[in-house]
């Protein structure tokens, strides 16, 4: 699960790398069990849920003509770079008209998608992506490549593991939508100030992996979205 020091992709063999991937070489155990932990688990969503998302396909379809899923491309493992699976929320071709980043009262956000986002239904999708060995259901959200390719050297260390559906920082970070709704530059605010601070998380959640303190942010992810607040 985890590449050789000198198998690395040169922009990840830097020093400020090296101590993340030292850490993670010493748990290839948990490693192995997050990934079949993931497999199985999404092998079971995916039975469970397909009749759930054909009801929400329909929806999406209805009140927007075009394609159920969102196949924006994001970067996981490595820097691989994958198309991933969501439910469509926005209006057609809504990339080109506006920014990467969706803001709370993004107009381009359709009545459907609003609901389906709330209740973070739009990433059920994702259980394809899981299973495909692109995402597990803890990790890093999986960033569009523009914004990876304006990484700090020691954020790439979050690309040893497989991008995720959930994070810490998903669930702790809570004034994304409004330093982004009041910002003038989307991007740049983003950039200089979402990221970072939601990287302090990311990079903490690497430094001390382990496979049942993941179980326990699946289970935080649950409670926020059903309302908790996590300060």
């Amino acid at each position: 699960m985890l590449r050789k020091w000198e198998d690395l992709p040169a922009f990840m063999q830097c020093d400020e790398v090296r101590p993340y991937w030292e850490g993670l070489r010493k748990k290839r155990g948990q490693l192995l069990l997050k990934r079949a932990f993931d497999l199985v688990i999404a092998l079971i969503l995916l039975v469970v849920l397909t009749l759930p998302m054909i009801v929400i396909a329909v929806m999406i379809r209805i009140e927007d003509p075009g394609p159920i899923f969102y196949r924006q491309m994001r970067v996981t493992t490595y820097g691989k770079k994958f198309g991933i699976h969501k439910f469509r929320t926005m209006v057609v071709n809504a990339e080109k008209i506006g920014t990467a980043v969706t803001v709370g009262e993004d107009p381009r956000i359709t009545k459907v998608g609003r609901k389906l986002r709330r209740l973070r239904l739009d990433e059920l999708p994702q259980v394809l992506d899981v299973i495909t060995g692109n995402m597990s259901f803890v990790g890093t959200r999986p960033e569009a490549v523009k914004y990876v390719e304006q990484y700090k050297p020691e954020y790439n260390a979050t690309l040893l593991m497989p991008a995720g559906i959930t994070s810490e920082a998903s669930i702790r970070y809570k004034d994304e939508e409004k330093l982004l709704n009041a910002a003038d530059d989307v991007d740049r605010v983003y950039m200089e100030q979402v990221l970072p601070a939601k990287m302090k998380w990311n990079l903490e959640s690497i430094r001390r992996f382990r496979f049942f303190r993941e179980i326990l942010t699946m289970g935080r992810t649950v409670l926020a979205v059903l309302g908790k607040d996590y300060e």
